[in-house]
């Protein structure tokens, strides 16, 4: 089911202008919507906080803030923000509408990137964040998810909800906002943000392009986070062997954990990537990275969320030395190594050594004497069966004849093959041994191994004119995954049903892929002008051209009489689809307004102060007031009430 069609918002007029057509994304603090501005005719985004956020001040600051920020940046790679403002819950903004995809998109479908495809991405979003941090301020929240790729190639950066000033890069307390993957370790610490962190995120993003998942993985946010303070980021070429060196340099520079390592902003990281791009060769930056598509991916760690400073600050836990086991940490989950016995934040000084007695040295070196036995123990029964066993060689992404060479010259013989497919290895090579590489066996044992089939694929089926849920009950079927739905006008093609897929039916993918839907809203009606006609004269010229009409609750004043068509939505000229609905305002009539008393005034007087009151005036001067200049009666006398609009005559003598 189409969820789109549940969102409230969608088919509404917000603030009197802009029309919600569809909901492109949802995140943690507001929905993206695509619109038409029915003032100026143009598709643009609507970003709307969510309501239950609205309330709040501080956030509703933010949006504000947002807007303002972006204003000031008249950038290419930035997503220009066109108004903001409210309709009674909704706070919003308008902004530029891209055609195309999210960096996120293209990482799940296609997973690790070439060296030059990840580095054409990079220099437009360090260009757009160089403009931002020249002009003073901070995005904070850079992520794939922020990263804009339009159909024409146009990369840009968007979301600069958590801008904040370079100035105001001081400590916070309570919270840290941001997305726990791309967070800097002095955002995780300290909670301060300058350029810096957008470089570290930036680091983190070409580390993600070019292996396809990200460098810190764990089962909870602060098992994440603890990973970003205490691990530096692996270098690319461990992930996906054949990376230049150059690449991983880039990486390590950028996400540098001692912040004053990294370069001071993107413009210098730019500067850094251009000069790794010009020492690369063209086999280099053309390098195939392995068919993988991205890890399993968890959208709630790409959320921007606000973050407990419990989760992002290390404490030190009590050690008892009778019990040093702990049964978890913070939420449950297991406290990751090292946490109970460090923390660079501990704020009380350790105790000073206490002077050993003399048994005690005894004791200390009797255990040292033990441990010594047992190694040499050890040593020597490692020593014996040295000849018997030995590891299973590595074998894992060779073809299976050079596995099979590998095995025998280790002395092991060949088990059972067996085949399967796989995103990660090519066809025909080795992804997996049984036992694992690196386990220890006896010589003259069979080794089991795995060979890739590569990637499983399946063939899109032909969609066009199938109903869309039965075509997304279809793509499951087939294996695959119904993507973003999008709608447009089709004169053959019946209301609700599919016009065409992308990819096209017929086409090979990977199992699991996505595969975006374009559907039919029907033939196209150019709404009629009903304007000025009474309702149901209004009702019979919509319902002629194939729409259905809705009558607004509340009626407004208007120069037209009682009960007559005020104003419509859509307007005269838009282009609905057959079926849709249009709201049709009614007058309650014009407005009675008191007229102002004018007799005695001058002529110009009179003029200005009846038609500031909303009248429209005419003179009678008749023969004896030809040469005269003031007022000597008026049509409505002063005090009376008269219709908003309507003429009121002076008597001029």
């Amino acid at each position: 089911m189409d969820t789109t069609l549940q969102d409230p918002l969608i088919g509404q007029l917000l603030d009197g202008r802009y029309r919600v057509e569809a909901r492109i994304a949802v995140g943690g603090m507001a929905t993206v919507y695509r619109a038409v501005d029915t003032r100026l005719d143009r598709v643009l985004a609507l970003k709307v906080m969510h309501p239950t956020l609205a309330a709040d001040g501080t956030f509703v600051d933010r949006f504000i803030r947002e807007a303002k920020s972006v204003a000031r940046l008249a950038h290419p790679n930035v997503v220009q923000v066109f108004d903001q403002g409210t309709d009674g819950s909704y706070v919003y903004l308008a902004m530029e509408y891209v055609a195309g995809c999210t960096l996120r998109d293209v990482l799940r479908e296609r997973g690790a990137l070439q060296p030059r495809a990840a580095l054409d991405i990079l220099e437009p979003v360090l260009a757009a964040l160089g403009a931002a941090h020249r002009a003073g301020f901070v995005h904070r929240d850079m992520k794939p998810e922020n990263v804009l790729i339009g159909d024409d190639g146009r990369v840009k950066v968007a979301d600069f909800g958590l801008v904040r000033s370079v100035d105001a890069a001081t400590a916070t307390t309570g919270t840290v906002l941001g997305t726990v993957s791309y967070l800097a370790p002095e955002q995780i610490e300290h909670g301060t943000a300058d350029a810096r962190v957008d470089v570290y995120a930036c680091g983190v993003v070409l580390f993600e392009m070019l292996t396809g998942g990200k460098p810190h993985a764990g089962q909870t946010p602060a098992q994440v986070l603890y990973k970003h303070i205490h691990d530096d980021v692996p270098p690319p070429s461990a992930r996906v062997p054949g990376l230049a060196y150059e690449l991983d340099e880039l990486v390590a520079t950028a996400t540098a954990r001692n912040a004053d390592v990294r370069p001071y902003d993107a413009v210098a990281l730019l500067a850094r990537v251009r000069e790794a791009r010009a020492a690369l060769s063209e086999a280099q930056l053309d390098a195939v990275p392995p068919q993988a598509t991205s890890a399993e991916h968890d959208n709630a760690e790409d959320r921007t969320s606000v973050i407990p400073r419990s989760l992002t600050v290390p404490r030190p836990l009590p050690v008892n030395e009778d019990h040093a086991d702990h049964a978890g940490y913070a939420d449950g989950a297991a406290e990751p190594a090292g946490f109970r016995h460090t923390s660079r934040l501990a704020a009380t000084p350790p105790p000073p050594p206490r002077r050993r007695t003399p048994r005690q040295r005894r004791a200390t070196l009797t255990v040292i004497a033990a441990v010594l036995l047992v190694f040499g123990l050890g040593t020597g029964v490692w020593y014996i069966n040295s000849g018997q066993f030995t590891e299973v060689p590595r074998v894992l992404g060779q073809s299976e004849a050079e596995a099979r060479d590998r095995l025998t010259e280790a002395g092991l013989d060949v088990g059972e093959v067996k085949h399967a497919f796989s995103d990660a290895y090519e066809r025909g090579t080795v992804m997996g041994t049984d036992p694992e590489p690196g386990h220890r066996i006896r010589q003259n044992d069979a080794v089991g191994i795995t060979v890739s089939d590569g990637p499983e694929t399946v063939r899109v089926p032909d969609l066009q004119g199938m109903a869309l849920d039965r075509a997304k009950d279809l793509l499951k079927e087939e294996g695959l995954e119904p993507g973003m739905v999008t709608r447009e006008f089709h004169a053959t093609v019946a209301k609700g049903s599919v016009v065409r897929s992308e990819p096209t039916g017929g086409t090979e993918r990977r199992a699991g892929s996505a595969v975006a839907l374009v559907v039919s809203k029907g033939s196209p009606v150019d709404v009629p002008d009903v304007t000025g006609e009474e309702l149901e004269s209004a009702r019979a010229l919509l319902q002629e051209a194939g729409l259905e009409v809705k009558v607004a609750a509340e009626r407004v004043n208007s120069q037209l009489e009682a009960g007559q068509v005020a104003s419509q939505s859509p307007g005269d000229g838009t282009r609905v689809a057959e079926g849709d609905t249009v709201t049709l305002t009614l007058s309650k009539g014009p407005r009675m307004i008191e007229v102002p008393d004018v007799v005695g005034d001058s002529v110009d007087d009179a003029r200005g102060t009846l038609e500031g009151a909303g009248f429209q005036v005419k003179e009678d001067r008749g023969i004896l007031g030809l040469f005269g200049d003031t007022v000597d009666d008026q049509s409505v006398k002063g005090g009376e009430s008269a219709p908003e609009g309507s003429t009121i005559t002076l008597t001029i003598r």
